[in-house]
């Protein structure tokens, strides 16, 4: 069965997203995010599906509902992250994908782009492509699933915190907007924890 990539392209982008629109600005933006309750946390944790890892949980618990990272808050439309509105929340229950694990798609997926030359019917060429191209673009977008843009690091780059699957609890760098990569932090050797990456620059912390 051939797939329709265009209308899981379009059935992917109607994907829930945090509603800035939904979470006007108030005088508590300016001040420190608060600490959560244990119900606040829960009740969150139960309208995304997730747990969250250990860490960030205690961080919400203990020190702040955000700080360094984006903030956890409930707005008109649900528990969010304000100041990201890149998170596919329906992708969130699916597990983060280790970037070995697609390397021969993401390979296949780039010989195969549509070139004009082999189509002598412009129209056969531009339907072709525009398949491929929302392929391509479902592809990208599976690539974060199971994990928020918990930090915007400016000029397209951001840390993704991996909230399901085997790597739950990690910290990645997108840098797809150069490098065409996701990455995992790393201090010494060893996996970034989310503690350890909030005092720390993502930026120090891949290895390129």
């Amino acid at each position: 069965m051939t797939t329709d990539w265009i209308a899981e392209a379009q059935r992917m982008a109607r994907g829930r997203r945090f509603d800035e629109l939904s979470c006007p600005p108030s005088m508590q933006d300016a001040c420190p995010a608060p600490p959560l309750s244990e119900a606040e946390i829960c009740e969150a944790e139960a309208e995304l599906g997730i747990a969250f890892p250990d860490q960030y949980r205690e961080h919400l618990l203990r020190q702040s509902a955000g700080g360094a990272v984006n903030r956890l808050r409930r707005s008109a439309a649900g528990w969010g992250w304000h100041g990201d509105s890149s998170t596919n929340y329906d992708l969130l229950t699916t597990a983060f994908p280790h970037p070995d694990s697609y390397c021969a798609y993401e390979d296949e997926l780039d010989a195969r782009e549509p070139l004009t030359e082999d189509f002598p019917d412009h129209n056969a060429y531009q339907a072709t492509w525009k398949q491929w191209d929302a392929e391509y673009e479902v592809f990208q977008e599976r690539k974060t699933s199971g994990a928020v843009f918990i930090q915007d690091n400016g000029c397209g780059f951001s840390t993704l915190l991996v909230v399901t699957g085997p790597h739950q609890g990690s910290l990645w760098f997108d840098g797809r907007a150069t490098c065409d990569q996701i990455l995992p932090l790393n201090l010494g050797g060893r996996p970034v924890s989310f503690m350890d990456g909030l005092s720390r620059r993502s930026m120090d912390l891949v290895g390129w």
